[in-house]
């Protein structure tokens, strides 16, 4: 049995399998005890370690049942037979084993011996050793605390001290560009470790990379400078000095070895001063190189193969280069999106127009390998433009200059590709107006666009059709004919993302027994969608992990934490939610990841996280997704609840927050009615999936009310595929053991069920619903059950028991105050008092209605009653009374765009000339043309609500 810290926070048997030790706070237990193993920790110390903020009532009593189960699977395990042991002492719990059994503990043993030995070849063996111990950063996978931070804090320290030994003991070896090599990742990763870096330079310069050196102190210095207004200490200013003092001695040796060489003796001084030119003679110049370069450079790579459409990014980029003197363009976009590709693609396809060649340079900002240092690839082009070795500048200013010099004039392509920044692109500019200049990064680069007038073009990822295509160019279009609709699932599945698409195509190629509809079926489970998108060291994984690594640390640690949401949209809010973070954090990483092009931004605070992506954020950090996915929960019931509120304003909602739901520090505002009827609608697959991820994680008591919470949208679309949400809301009632949740999930499902005409269904459910919600004592859910029985029961043609179910809702409702239910009662009974020819009570039930229906109810309920009251009040003779009501029925209709109204409303006016005033009692009301009619909420028509409500 082993205990690993130096990393995610885990124990794995003799055969290497890990023990299920649940969500972080169990496994934050644990670390707590490693942390301090055969040691007593107190509860108090404990309490602080699990809950950062204020700890819940119960905090003891989840303490003790996290203890009980840790103890549970020591036991299933066998762990007294490693001599492990959690024992209670007093009001403390201490971990008994033996502490070879933690990685940390063999680590530490480690750099005890390397200290003790003299041995750099031992030293290097043992190190390397130890340092493999290190999955990640200690600690991983638990809460954030103080308590836990402070130990992961000093083993992180001492993995850099065992770095710095490391590289010191490679260094005795002679072996110095290992010991940079080593060096080189710490530094990057601790910018302002001045002693790392230092050593970092020292390393360097020793495998003769003085130039690399100098450039990690002014980078390091610059750092210093503009994060804490600080000058470099002396450790590295020393280092500095080291350097300079070699490079001079280095500079001279050569000068005289030149000197030597060409005339047998001579003298010569070589500058130290990085920021001008080594001096030399000039009859050590060569007279051609004195007259200046005369090369053409031809430095693009090849065309790239199987390149699909882009028509209007290219379009974008022809007239950009031909509308503007020295554009420059910039491609930018998300990891694999085809940024190069597309670059290279246009290079050539316009390679023609630049008769004085193209430069191009792969400047490695998301790459595996660091980022290129600016001048060495500015030492490069000036060798591509002629520059000879022995007339190359020694400074960066003088690089530039020199560069600008002779680019200026010229009609030359530069390519820059990969760029991390706007910083690493502004010395590679070329001089003059002649030059069109090309720049590719995963990076907004909104600082060029802002200094340099650069021209952004967005590369998004490929429409359905042009997927398809690409899959066709790679595979061969007689595969992708043949499964014509594998291909475009396939293509879905992808993201659109070339890439993706690529690495398919590139598994299915070396398969060709596995077609693309098995594939496809492989891809659509999200838990290996990832793994199969990896083809060696290419892959959509890989691609996204190099363009986090380059973010600052507030968008890396929301990206973590967004792995739990079910949707592509993304709001401020719901971000926060997802990482337990002020809102305002949350904008300010979401700002950061759209500039990283791994989320989209579209609109103010809202943003697309697009699947690919959001499962790459899920395999980040699955030991953070239950708190995650119970926060995410529990915001959106919340915003349900404001959606409810503000759709269907009036009474009471029909459901209040589950036990223990955690608040959202803000949710999302709606503006009106429509705004909010049309969040629904756009939101409905991400909330078909909340409910899925709510129920897989056994949160039945969140799952129902996300169901119901949609009820505003499934009246308004009735007939619209919502009987398997609304059964999963209704099993997901009985598994919670609420009552009155069963009965209005059952109302509502009886009455989606009558709409679509499946009446034995429908009649089962909703016979249910009144007696659920009398043993719930929930007397407005018995009144919305009823009136939902009632209406079914007139649509089958019941003549009888309406009559009274909807009395009895009535009264109910009335008693309790229920104002909306009451007003629904009176609807309902008017339409059913109508059917039976009793219209002097139907025009008095709709009289009461319209009396109470009252903004801030729905107009489109008025609009009802008014119909209804209209067609009463024509069938005891009051034409004129009735006439009016009708007007006013088709002018609010009009008014709100509720278009079946008012063609209810008309239907009935043109009937008065058709009828006396006797009705007979069998002609159903003008309303049953809009109660039958489907339901929409498709731009600004809406159908009313004959019922279903599960709210009061």
């Amino acid at each position: 049995m082993q205990f690993r810290v130096l990393g995610p926070v885990s124990v794995t048997t003799a055969n290497g399998g890990p023990l299920p030790l649940g969500p972080a706070k169990r496994r934050s237990l644990l670390a707590m005890l490693l942390a301090h193993p055969n040691t007593p920790v107190g509860v108090e110390r404990l309490t602080e370690a699990l809950w950062d903020e204020e700890p819940p009532r119960h905090a003891r009593t989840v303490l003790q049942g996290h203890v009980s189960r840790l103890r549970a699977v020591f036991a299933q395990y066998d762990a007294a037979a490693h001599g492990v042991e959690l024992l209670t002492q007093g009001a403390a719990y201490r971990l008994r084993l033996p502490e070879v059994l933690v990685d940390a503990h063999r680590f530490e043993e480690s750099l005890r011996l390397v200290r003790r030995s003299a041995d750099p070849g031992r030293a290097v063996e043992v190190l390397r050793e130890a340092l493999g111990l290190w999955q990640g950063p200690a600690f991983a996978g638990t809460v954030h605390s103080a308590p836990l931070e402070a130990p992961a804090q000093a083993l992180e320290e001492l993995r850099l001290t065992a770095v710095e030994a490391l590289a010191r003991a490679y260094g005795q070896l002679g072996d110095h560009g290992a010991a940079a090599s080593v060096l080189r990742a710490e530094a990057a990763a601790h910018p302002l470790r001045e002693p790392l870096v230092a050593h970092l330079m020292l390393a360097l310069a020793r495998a003769g990379r003085q130039a690399d050196a100098l450039d990690w102190f002014h980078r390091t210095r610059k750092l210093l400078a503009d994060e804490i207004g600080v000058d470099p200490a002396p450790v590295l200013t020393d280092a500095y000095h080291t350097l300079l003092r070699t490079d001079a001695h280095t500079r001279a040796d050569a000068h005289v070895d030149t000197r030597a060489g060409t005339h047998g003796h001579g003298h010569g001084h070589a500058h130290a001063d990085a920021d001008h030119e080594t001096v030399r003679p000039p009859a050590a110049v060569p007279h051609e190189a004195a007259a200046g370069p005369a090369a053409t450079p031809q430095l693009l790579p090849r065309r790239p193969r199987g390149f699909i459409a882009r028509q209007d990014e290219l379009a974008a980029l022809d007239r950009i280069t031909t509308a503007t003197p020295g554009p420059i363009v910039t491609l930018t976009g998300s990891a694999g999106v085809g940024k190069t590709a597309l670059a290279v693609h246009w290079s050539h396809r316009r390679r023609a127009e630049f008769p004085d060649g193209t430069l191009f340079a792969d400047l490695c900002g998301f790459s595996p390998t660091p980022a290129r240092d600016t001048r060495a690839v500015l030492r490069e082009f000036l060798l591509a433009l002629g520059v000879p070795v022995e007339r190359m500048p020694g400074s960066p200013a003088a690089l530039g200059a020199r560069y600008r010099e002779l680019t200026a004039g010229r009609r030359l392509l530069v390519v820059l590709d990969n760029a991390v920044d706007s910083e690493q692109i502004r010395p590679l500019l070329p001089g003059g107006d002649e030059c069109v200049t090309l720049v590719t990064s995963r990076d907004r680069l909104d600082g060029l666009v802002a200094t340099d007038a650069a021209r952004p073009v967005t590369v998004g990822a490929l429409p359905a059709a042009d997927s398809t295509a690409l899959l066709a160019a790679v595979l061969g279009p007689e595969s992708v004919a043949a499964e014509p609709e594998a291909a475009a699932r396939l293509a879905g599945l992808c993201d659109g993302l070339p890439l993706a698409l690529r690495v398919a195509a590139a598994r299915l190629a070396t398969r060709p027994h596995r077609g693309l509809a098995s594939f496809a079926g492989e891809l659509a489970d999200e838990q290996h969608r990832l793994d199969l998108l990896e083809a060696e060291d290419t892959g959509v994984a890989a691609a996204l992990g190099l363009s986090l690594r380059h973010l600052p640390e507030p968008a890396r640690w929301l990206f973590h934490h967004l792995g739990p949401h079910t949707g592509a949209a993304l709001d401020t809010c719901t971000a926060a939610a997802l990482a337990d973070c002020p809102p305002p954090q949350a904008a300010l990483a979401l700002d950061q990841l759209a500039a990283a092009q791994l989320v989209v931004e579209t609109g103010p605070q809202s943003y697309v996280l697009h699947d690919l992506v959001r499962l790459f954020a899920r395999s980040l950090a699955p030991d953070h997704e239950p708190a995650g996915l119970l926060r995410l929960l529990d915001h959106w019931v919340q915003t349900l609840l404001a959606a409810c509120a503000v759709a269907e304003p009036g009474g009471e909602p029909c459901c209040a927050l589950p036990p223990g739901a955690r608040r959202s520090a803000e949710i999302r505002r709606f503006a009106d009615r429509t705004g909010a009827l049309a969040w629904y609608s756009a939101e409905r697959g991400t909330l078909r999936a909340t409910v899925e991820a709510a129920v897989a994680a056994g949160h039945h008591d969140r799952a129902w009310r996300l169901v119901l919470l949609q009820w505003p949208l499934i009246v308004w679309q009735v007939r619209d595929g919502w009987v398997p949400l609304l059964e999963q809301g209704l099993a997901s009632a009985e598994l919670d053991g609420d009552p009155a949740a069963q009965s209005r999930a059952s109302a509502l499902l009886g009455w989606v069920l009558s709409e679509e005409g499946r009446p034995e269904e429908a009649l089962t459910r909703l016979e249910r619903a009144p007696d659920l919600a009398v043993r719930a004592g929930d007397f407005a859910g018995e009144a919305v059950a009823r009136i939902n029985l009632a209406v079914a029961l007139m649509r089958y043609g019941d003549r009888e028991r309406p009559g009274g179910l909807l009395a009895d809702a009535l009264a109910l409702a009335e008693r309790e105050g229920l104002t909306e239910t009451v007003t629904l009662a009176h609807q309902h009974l008017a339409q059913h008092l109508l059917s039976v020819g009793a219209a002097a009570e139907a025009a008095a039930h709709a009289a009461r209605g319209l009396a109470l229906a009252a903004p801030p109810l729905a107009a489109p309920r008025r609009v009802v009653l008014r119909t209804l009251h209209g067609e009463a009040l024509a069938a005891v003779g009051r034409t004129g009374e009735a006439v009016r009501q009708l007007h006013e029925a088709i002018r609010e209709a009009r008014a709100n765009a509720y278009e079946e109204g008012e063609t209810a409303a008309r239907v009935a006016l043109a009937g008065l000339s058709e009828r006396g005033p006797d009705r007979g009692p069998d002609r159903g009301p003008a309303w049953s043309v809009v109660a039958r009619g489907r339901s929409t909420v498709s731009g600004h028509r809406s159908g009313p609500r004959s019922g279903g409500s599960p709210r009061s």
